[in-house]
């Protein structure tokens, strides 16, 4: 027994010394530099420890404004891009021909370059000295004022980021909804069939029951997923996301680094611990409900 017990832990030294070296000392590290007041990166001193950090960083207005930014991200699209992933989904498995095409079709966003997505949604939603972009162009036809959406008022930008996101995150949502419903057995929809059983009944004591733990792990996921939103921000308004007001919690991370605030490791360091300490208890409280929700629903 101890003979094997060995052999298992030498399987597993591998993975322990990767984690050790590349998750658990660097989460050690950024813990130490966010209570070193003053750190300076080039002398490698500080000049004492304390709370003082996190005080600047809790009552700094760009981390407060990124804060606000990333809440709101959250709270829309979370729950949007799951809604309306779980409907396409489940469009897709009535379809019998053609399913897979359009399973490629709905994927393909997933696999394309941030960058470029955010470049398309810029030219459809950007209004410029040539050009007010489509969407304004549709906004016209129905009779509204066109509306600057990249460069305008806080909520046009946040209307086009919150789209922007659910466009990027939901064909990966799409792809594990299908195949959740495709897992589901025919015996219990024959069952309801027999019964005569109306569809939404069927949906809700049948098929959301059996697809739940799917759909409480994209929640959980698209909860972190959405925490750490920075890319799709910079694609759409640049680099100087505190200007724009459209900065986020790893944005004001990336800046106080390396950005036009950097050479601030100790607050950045502090601002990751709190975005840590947010996902963690986020994340928790979303375990606790999803296993009481799974439990019950199975």
């Amino acid at each position: 027994m101890k003979k094997n017990n060995l052999k298992g832990w030498l399987y597993l030294l591998p993975a322990i010394v990767f984690l050790g070296i590349f998750m658990i000392y660097p989460l050690i590290d950024v813990l130490i530099y966010s209570f070193e007041e003053g750190y300076n990166f080039a002398s490698q001193t500080h000049n004492g420890t304390g709370l003082y950090n996190y005080s600047y960083v809790l009552h700094d207005t760009y981390f407060l404004q990124a804060l606000k930014n990333t809440f709101i991200l959250v709270i829309i699209t979370v729950p949007l891009s799951t809604g309306t992933a779980l409907l396409i989904a489940m469009a897709l498995s009535s379809i019998k021909k053609l399913r897979e095409l359009f399973q490629t079709v709905f994927f393909l966003p997933y696999v394309t370059n941030t960058l470029a997505v955010g470049l398309v949604f810029m030219i459809l939603f950007k209004k410029t000295a040539y050009s007010d972009g489509m969407i304004n162009l549709l906004i016209n036809f129905f009779g509204g004022e066109s509306v600057d959406f990249i460069d305008g008022p806080y909520w046009a930008k946040m209307f086009v980021l919150c789209i922007y996101t659910v466009w990027i995150v939901m064909p990966f949502k799409i792809l594990i909804l299908t195949g959740a419903l495709a897992s589901v057995k025919d015996d219990y929809y024959k069952a309801a069939k027999i019964d005569s059983t109306p569809k939404w009944r069927v949906f809700t004591r049948i098929t959301l029951p059996m697809i739940s733990p799917m759909i409480f792990y994209l929640v959980i996921t698209g909860f972190i997923g959405a925490f750490k939103a920075y890319s799709d921000a910079v694609a759409l308004f640049g680099t100087d996301l505190n200007a724009a007001q459209m900065n986020t919690l790893v944005g004001y991370i990336y800046d106080m680094l390396y950005g036009n605030s950097g050479g601030y490791p100790s607050y950045a360091s502090a601002a990751a611990l709190i975005l840590f300490c947010i996902v963690l208890t986020i994340t928790c409280i979303n375990l606790m409900v999803s296993k009481k929700s799974v439990v019950k629903g199975v």
